[in-house]
C-alpha cells in the first residue's frame, strides 16, 4: 500500500513538472503571436506633431528602414489582397507575369503615377517615392526578383513632367482636404478630421475612381440610395465590409476614426 502512495505521488509530480513546463511554452509563444499580430502603424490626425506620419513605422530591423509591408497593409491590400477592379492579387503568379517582365523600375512607376484605376501613389499623396518603393519591393517579391532598395526617386525623375503632375495634384488635395476640414467645423462635425482619415486609411484608393463600384465622393446619384438606409447602416457596412470592401476598408482606423470618414463621405455627397 505505502508503495503504491509513494508511486502515485511521484507520477504526480511529473504531471506538474511536465505542466509547468508546459505553460511556460505557451506564454513564450503568446508573447511571440502577440509581437507578430501588434498593429503595423497608426493614423496621424491633421493638426498633430507627427513626425514622419507618411511614413507608417521604420522596420524593427533597423533605425532608418521603411516599413514596406505597413505601408501595403494602411494602402495597398484593400485592392491588391481582394484583386478590386482587376488589381493583381499579391502572390499570384499568373496575374504578375506579364507585369513583372516589365521590370521593376516601371512597376514602381506605375505605383508612383497611378495606373488604369489605380491612383497614383495608391491615393495618399503624403508616400515619399522611397517609401512607395519599399511598399512596392514587399507586393512584388513573391513573384519577381526585387533589387537593392534605395533607387526609387532616381527610378521616378525619368519622367519629369509626371512627377511636376503628382506635386501639382498633392497641392491641390492638401488644399481640398484643409477646405473640407473647415467646412466640417464650421457645420458642427465630429472632432476627427474625416477629410484626412479619409485619406490616410486608403479609402481614396477605390472612392476617388469608382473602382469596383465604390460610390464616388461627392457623387449624390451614387450615395442617395445608400444614404437613405441610415447613417448606422452604412457604419455597419464599413465595420463588417460589403461587396469587395473588406472589413473596415483593409485599414486599422478606430470605430470613432471610421465613423468620421463615413460622416465626411455623406456630407460631400449632400
Amino acid at each position: 500500500m505505502k508503495s503504491k502512495l509513494i508511486m502515485s505521488g511521484l507520477a504526480a509530480l511529473g504531471v506538474m513538472a511536465g505542466t509547468s513546463g508546459a505553460y511556460a511554452l505557451d506564454d513564450a509563444a503568446r508573447d511571440a503571436m502577440a509581437e507578430r499580430l501588434a498593429p503595423v502603424g497608426q493614423l496621424c490626425l491633421q493638426g498633430q506633431d507627427c513626425g514622419t506620419a507618411s511614413a507608417p513605422a521604420a522596420a524593427s530591423g533597423g533605425g532608418d528602414e521603411i516599413d514596406g509591408a505597413g505601408i501595403y497593409n494602411r494602402i495597398c491590400m484593400a485592392c491588391h489582397e481582394t484583386g478590386a477592379a482587376g488589381a493583381p492579387v499579391r502572390g499570384d503568379e499568373s496575374a504578375w507575369a506579364e507585369r513583372t517582365e516589365q521590370g521593376f523600375a516601371t512597376l514602381l512607376e506605375h505605383s508612383i503615377n497611378g495606373i488604369g484605376a489605380m491612383p497614383a501613389r495608391g491615393g495618399n499623396p503624403n508616400l515619399s517615392d522611397a517609401e512607395m518603393e519599399a511598399a512596392t519591393a514587399y507586393l512584388v517579391e513573391p513573384v519577381m526578383d526585387v533589387p537593392e532598395l534605395g533607387g526609387g526617386e532616381e527610378a521616378a525623375a525619368e519622367d519629369e513632367g509626371a512627377s511636376e503632375d503628382v506635386a501639382a495634384a498633392e497641392e491641390a488635395t492638401s488644399e481640398d482636404e484643409a477646405v473640407a476640414s473647415t467646412e466640417e467645423a464650421a457645420n458642427g462635425g465630429s472632432d476627427l478630421d474625416g477629410a484626412a482619415l479619409y485619406s490616410s486609411a486608403g479609402c481614396v484608393a477605390c472612392h476617388a475612381a469608382g473602382v469596383a463600384g465604390a460610390p464616388v465622393l461627392g457623387d449624390a446619384d451614387a450615395w442617395a440610395a445608400r444614404i437613405d438606409k441610415g447613417m448606422d447602416e452604412l457604419y455597419a457596412s464599413v465595420f463588417n465590409g460589403l461587396g469587395v470592401m473588406p472589413p473596415r476598408g483593409g485599414s486599422s482606423a478606430s470605430d470613432e476614426e471610421i465613423m468620421a470618414i463615413v460622416d465626411y463621405m455623406v456630407a460631400e455627397a449632400e
